[in-house]
């Protein structure tokens, strides 16, 4: 039985072959094109499967998504943005393959549920900070799937005093605010020369002005996202993943400080807010973990 895991992220895709359930080997990965998207997924699967015969593949999406229907919508994605029938598209790879399909936050949930922070942890949210923002939510020990899939879509929280326009059309998400894209986009008109989150964490670790700048408002509106989640939810753990979120004090002092102004009720202040300890990508855990069969209806609601 050889099965594979695919994650759909905002500007990369990345696919390995999943052993023991839980553990993602021989990870591959390659940027989202601008177009023929699915192209570049497809020729992934295919390099990962090499000559194998595949039984089950688990697919993690950056979303929305519509789990009923086995579609992708990306919103970092333009060219599937209205929508991508995912699931039928690899099934059609691979016709004798068991394919199961979630929203990457979901995987999060369950790979951080199975093996990471949250095992043994009734009630949690698990969240990664990226390119974009997306989480996943554990509930009385199962992770929350919702109506059409999308449960924990933190990154659509609206955050207060942030009128930013978002890609779902609102304002003041904190994705628009908060993600490694977003703090890019800000710093780089305030003046800031460099690309990428790696390298605004990197300039505000040096002291740079304009990038500490940039990771104090990303870090203030995490914060407060996290606190509106928690007094909803009401959970032990928010552990929080993510190339993004390994930006440093930077980042993590302005969000706790965040925390501890919003997050006022005795409940919420016992949160505890925790980095993911999960290397190789968590959301390719999961969906994993999905794929297997070792997210059984006792971890699914």
């Amino acid at each position: 039985m050889t099965v594979i895991a695919l994650d759909i992220g905002a500007t990369k895709f990345a696919a390995g072959v999943v052993r023991s359930g839980t553990t993602v080997q021989d990870v591959r990965r390659v940027e989202v094109p601008p177009e023929k998207v699915w192209d570049a997924c497809r020729g992934l699967l295919l390099d990962v499967a090499g000559d194998m015969a595949i039984t089950a593949i688990g697919i993690g999406s950056a979303g929305p998504v519509d789990v009923r229907t086995g579609i992708t919508a990306p919103l970092n994605i333009p060219e599937w943005k209205s929508g991508f029938a995912i699931v039928a598209a690899v099934q059609e790879l691979f016709p004798t393959a068991a394919i199961q399909f979630a929203i990457d936050g979901a995987c999060l949930a369950l790979a951080e549920h199975h093996v990471g922070a949250l095992r043994g942890i009734p009630n949690g949210l698990a969240m990664t900070v990226s390119s974009g923002i997306g989480g996943g939510i554990i509930a009385d020990g199962r992770v929350v799937m919702g109506r059409t899939g999308n449960a924990g879509h933190i990154g659509h929280i609206v955050v207060p005093g942030w009128d930013v326009p978002c890609l779902c059309g609102g304002v003041g998400c904190v994705e628009a605010v908060a993600s490694g894209m977003s703090s890019v986009r800000w710093a780089v008109r305030q003046g800031w020369k460099g690309t990428t989150g790696i390298q605004l964490a990197e300039a505000a670790n040096t002291g740079d002005e304009i990038a500490l700048a940039a990771l104090h408002r990303a870090g203030t509106a995490l914060g407060q996202a996290i606190a509106s989640a928690a007094a909803l939810l009401d959970v032990d753990i928010c552990v929080i993943g993510g190339g993004f979120a390994q930006s440093g004090e930077p980042l993590w002092k302005p969000m706790r400080a965040a925390l501890d102004k919003h997050a006022r009720l005795d409940f919420t202040r016992e949160l505890r807010v925790v980095e993911s300890r999960i290397s190789n990508g968590a959301t390719l855990v999961g969906a994993g973990v999905l794929a297997t069969g070792h997210a059984t209806a006792d971890d699914i609601g």
